[in-house]
């Protein structure tokens, strides 16, 4: 019974004072609105940007390093000191031994995802005269698509004829406008080895970064291997996927230890992106944070208002048997009344926005791959709002509730 009248109490308060309630709750409203609309944002561009990169780079990378050996020949002739330059690295081939073995020991390691092989193959490309630096990667088309959307960024073409034509070629952008060559075009390169081969062009890749656009192009596996005159188990770099990239570093150490290779992990050739991507999202919650506090000042000085206007209802409340946790919770009632509307079209509204933001066309040579301005819909931010919402009109109502459950009405009333 006395929760109803508490409750009746409170709705009457609100309702006399409706345009300064009115203004408290739009403000509760906005600030969850653009808390909303900006992380949406902000966490979306951000997954835009280190997808670029990140989507497109393997979570363990394992390859052969070319080094100088270790122990010199000089070193097991004789004792004594020995010193030594210009060491030149020992000659071997850049081919992973056993390639086929420890992928298929990858294969069966419940933390991977996916093993995709490649061959790297430095090229030359020929455009009458004049020869081009080019770096041709020989992929496994159906694995490289499945781990890595490879087909997102062939803009033109379709990458599966990678795969059924042999000696084709899926051209970088740039490097397709610097020989002109159109689809169906067959272009010659030179291998490092010296050797002319005519490749028929397939598709155009576009990465989004210009200086890679101009150099890299893709073959697939077979080509490449041809193009180098090794047998179909040469490969020079092993790509993998896992389930859970914060395993990465430790998966790495764990492979270059076994199988003597080297071996990075993701977080090591991408830690600009990380931090880039830790900062921009810092921010967000900041700027958010800061306009729910802000929000949370104007309902304090609207219920201190209501308090000093009202101390003769507050009187009366405590004459006529109410007590001060009563009073108290009256104006707390208020305070997140105001909250939860307010919270609750805060996040409508920001909802709704967010999704305008995701309709309006964003186009760019740079990102081929994004059609509208990135937006990530992800529940937490809304359940975050939702509750800071509450906790700071709770408190925005908790010490203006205090000073009036203290208010003697003896007092009060004497002065009236």
């Amino acid at each position: 019974m006395r929760l109803k009248l508490i409750i009746s109490i409170s709705k009457a308060l609100l309702l006399a004072r409706w345009k300064q309630t009115l203004i408290a709750a739009i403000g509760v409203t906005f600030s969850i609105t653009m808390f909303i609309t900006l992380l949406s944002f902000m966490t979306g561009l951000n997954i835009m940007l280190d997808g670029l990169i990140l989507n497109r780079t393997p979570h363990v990378h394992i390859y052969k390093e070319i080094l100088p050996s270790e122990k010199q020949p000089i070193d097991y002739t004789s004792e004594g000191h020995h010193f030594i330059s210009s060491v030149k690295p020992k000659n071997d081939l850049l081919d992973l031994r056993n390639s086929s073995v420890i992928m298929k020991s990858l294969r069966n390691d419940p933390r991977v995802l996916g093993v995709c092989p490649k061959v790297n193959v430095q090229v030359f490309y020929n455009i009458g005269a004049v020869d081009l630096n080019g770096v041709l990667n020989g992929i496994d088309v159906v694995e490289e698509n499945r781990l890595f959307s490879f087909s997102d960024y062939v803009v033109e073409g379709d990458y599966q004829e990678l795969k059924n034509i042999p000696n084709s070629i899926i051209l970088g952008k740039g490097a397709a406008e610097k020989m002109l060559a159109n689809l169906g075009d067959n272009i010659q390169i030179t291998t490092s080895r010296g050797e002319r081969v005519q490749l028929k062009v397939v598709g155009y890749f576009q990465s989004g970064l210009q200086d890679i656009d101009k150099v890299q192009s893709y073959v697939s596996l077979t080509t490449a291997q041809k193009l180098l005159g090794e047998s179909n188990s040469y490969i020079t770099d092993i790509q993998v996927k896992l389930f859970d990239m914060n395993q990465a570093p430790d998966v790495a150490k764990e492979y270059r230890q076994i199988y003597e290779v080297e071996a990075v992990d993701i977080q090591t050739a991408n830690a600009q992106f990380e931090t880039g991507t830790a900062i921009r999202t810092l921010i967000s919650y900041a700027v958010g944070i800061t306009l729910l506090i802000v929000a949370g000042f104007g309902i304090y000085n609207i219920l201190n208002m209501m308090i000093y206007e009202k101390m003769d209802t507050i009187a009366i409340l405590k004459a006529t048997g109410f007590s001060g946790k009563d009073v108290k919770r009256v104006f707390i009632t208020i305070a997140l009344t105001i909250g939860i509307f307010g919270g609750l079209f805060g996040l409508l509204f920001g909802f709704l926005i967010s999704s305008g933001i995701d309709q309006i066309p964003f186009k760019t040579e740079a990102l081929p791959t994004i059609k509208t301005y990135p937006i990530n819909y992800d529940p937490r931010y809304y359940l975050i709002g939702g509750i800071f919402s509450i906790v700071t009109t709770y408190f925005a109502g908790y010490f203006p509730s205090r000073k009036a459950s203290k208010v003697d009405p003896v007092v009060i009333i004497r002065g009236k």
